[in-house]
């Protein structure tokens, strides 16, 4: 059998990283990189880090509008998807990357597996919102990480080809946790464990308005403890843009690769961030997070007591650094660590495996 992975961004790399080994002792696996992420930091960086083979293709889309990054990669993948034939296409997650892989399938008539399938912020603004639900609408394998995705489909109409797999993300944490855990990445910032803030800041509704990303700012410069900002290449153009300087105790670096970020994670008091990956693997760590979005796709994390949504507001963010901490438990909401197993077996198959 023949796979075509279509993978762009940071948070696919990731999943991929996780089920590509399994999967390939499966079937034949084709990794297309379209090029969303391309900076060193943001893409192969993460290729090296995760052992991750090198992509077969290249398409090398770059930035761009959401339309332009879609219709420039619609336009590359059809004829090579053509010339492929592959049996299925496989995506992952909610970027414009997994929106044109999964329309350039459709339209040629191939499958489509989506990892992650069955997220929902409810909120149809988010450009992420509109792309997870058409990928599911359009997709035939449907591989939802918690039993909450799965109901979400149900209510949409979409019970056929639905799967509880797990998440990939938790797997491949696990998995990487040892080496994170060795590499300096504290003492390279000169950061005391425990005495910090981690914030990472991207999407779009937090970074294309200056009063929206000024208010995030003044959140994160009223805490108690430095704060570390890995900037993301969208948040520095906005920056820049806005003519907008962080205040101390916040301080602006580069990105950084996934053990780095692991390791920052892992030892930080507290993490603010707008990214989804972000606050689960805090949530995974047993470290509090303050998300600064109205919603979030892992609802989960909110009930447990470990995740705070605080919005764009900086009232709100200032009073989440110098919360208490949760003392509660965290309940094992992702899965058992078998994802990509499941997630092999189920694309090898068509569907028709049984997995447990």
């Amino acid at each position: 059998m023949k796979v075509a992975t279509i993978v762009g961004a940071r948070p696919q790399f990731v999943k991929a990283a996780a089920l590509s080994p399994v999967l390939r002792r499966h079937v034949r696996e084709i990794l297309i990189h379209t090029g969303q992420h391309y900076d060193y930091e943001m893409s192969q960086l993460f290729f090296e880090q995760l052992r991750l083979p090198t992509p077969d293709h290249h398409l090398g889309i770059g930035s761009g509008s959401h339309g332009q990054q879609t219709a420039a990669m619609l336009e590359r993948l059809e004829p090579l998807l053509t010339q492929l034939r592959p049996d299925c296409v496989l995506v992952y997650g909610d970027t414009n990357s997994t929106l044109a892989g999964t329309l350039a399938a459709v339209k040629l008539g191939v499958p489509v597996a989506h990892v992650e399938a069955g997220m929902r912020s409810f909120v149809r603004r988010m450009p992420e919102e509109i792309n997870r639900v058409l990928t599911d609408h359009a997709s035939t394998l449907l591989l939802c990480p918690t039993a909450r995705a799965v109901a979400n489909l149900a209510r949409e109409g979409i019970p056929a080809g639905v799967h509880e797999v797990g998440d990939l993300m938790a797997e491949l944490l696990a998995a990487e946790l040892p080496q994170a855990r060795r590499v300096p990445t504290v003492e390279r910032f000169g950061l005391q464990p425990g005495a910090y803030v981690l914030a990472t800041i991207h999407r779009a509704a937090n970074t294309e308005s200056a009063d929206v990303l000024d208010g995030i700012l003044r959140g994160l410069a009223a805490s108690p403890d430095p704060v570390l900002l890995p900037v993301h290449p969208r948040t520095r153009a906005a920056l820049e843009r806005f003519k907008l300087r962080p205040q101390a105790p916040v301080r602006v670096v580069d990105p950084v690769g996934y053990l780095e970020m692991l390791a920052l994670e892992l030892q930080a008091r507290v993490i603010v961030t707008d990214s989804g990956g972000v606050l689960k693997e805090a949530y995974l760590l047993g470290v509090p997070c303050l998300t600064v979005r109205d919603e979030t796709e892992w609802p989960e994390t909110v009930s447990a007591g470990w995740n705070t949504l605080v919005g764009a507001h900086p009232e709100a963010i200032a009073a989440g650094l110098r919360a208490e901490p949760p003392r509660g438990p965290r309940p094992p909401v992702f899965g058992t660590g078998s994802a990509a197993q499941r997630i092999a077996e189920l694309v090898a198959s068509g569907g028709t495996a049984v997995v447990r």
